[in-house]
């Protein structure tokens, strides 16, 4: 259930069902009441994206913005994409634990935290989670990322 035609954050959601509308516009509040200053709200992807603009970090590998966050109605779910969490076993497992100690119950792929409705979500957690990491600091953690993926590549092509 993406919108590949939507050039709004706004226009986005009005093409949403109002109780997946209303429960979006919850969680995009929350996000942009914590967002780090430096992101920038775009739709990328098919989904409403927090990102670092190009023009801050034009050395993505896919030429598209380097994408921290994302909000998202699929088929069975929406969604809410935080890779800061991606990758950083300790702030995953601040995450797991925060979430755990919610009373909610985790639904939760590499970076997405799948929910069906609002209440199946801590929304205040995902707040945290946003105000977690700097721009600054998610650029290191993504050229750290991007690294290592070199050097295992580099790594397996000497072997063979």
């Amino acid at each position: 259930m993406n919108h590949p035609n939507a050039q709004s954050a706004q226009e986005y959601l009005d093409g949403l069902p109002q109780e997946r509308r209303v429960a979006l516009e919850v969680v995009r509040k929350t996000i942009l009441d914590n967002l780090p200053e430096g992101y920038q709200e775009i739709v990328d992807f098919g989904m409403i994206a927090y990102v670092i603009p190009l023009e801050t970090y034009p050395v993505t590998y896919n030429k598209h913005p380097l994408m921290y966050a994302a909000l998202a109605s699929q088929k069975r779910h929406m969604a809410v994409y935080l890779m800061n969490i991606y990758g950083d076993a300790e702030t995953e497992r601040w995450f797991s634990e925060a979430y755990q100690a919610s009373g909610k119950k985790l639904d939760m792929g590499k970076s997405c935290v799948r929910f069906k409705k609002l209440d199946d979500l801590p929304v205040e957690l995902i707040g945290q989670a946003i105000a977690r990491t700097s721009v600054a600091e998610y650029i290191l953690k993504y050229e750290d990322s991007r690294k290592q993926i070199r050097d295992r590549r580099s790594t397996r092509s000497n072997q063979g």
